[in-house]
């Protein structure tokens, strides 16, 4: 089962998919590690919110996935 990503927005165009399955634990740097090059540098992008099932963190270093749970990037609304 492991840890599902959703990626939103540009992060789900550059992954070529809107979520991800991510092996458990998972921390913010084990999460940038398993990313692509480009995605995990548009993720660390500090205007992207990072939630754990539903709750948006204050701080990505508190990202503390484990099975089962869904994490969600979640870059800047833009619109017009």
């Amino acid at each position: 089962m492991g840890v599902r990503v959703v990626l939103l927005g540009r992060l789900a165009d550059l992954a070529g998919t809107p979520e991800l399955a991510l092996a458990a634990p998972l921390d913010w740097r084990g999460l940038i590690d398993a990313l692509p090059p480009a995605l995990a540098e548009a993720a660390a992008d500090p205007r992207n919110k990072v939630a754990v099932n539903g709750a948006v963190l204050g701080e990505k270093a508190q990202l503390a996935a484990r099975e089962g749970d869904e994490v969600a990037l979640l870059p800047p609304v833009s619109g017009g």
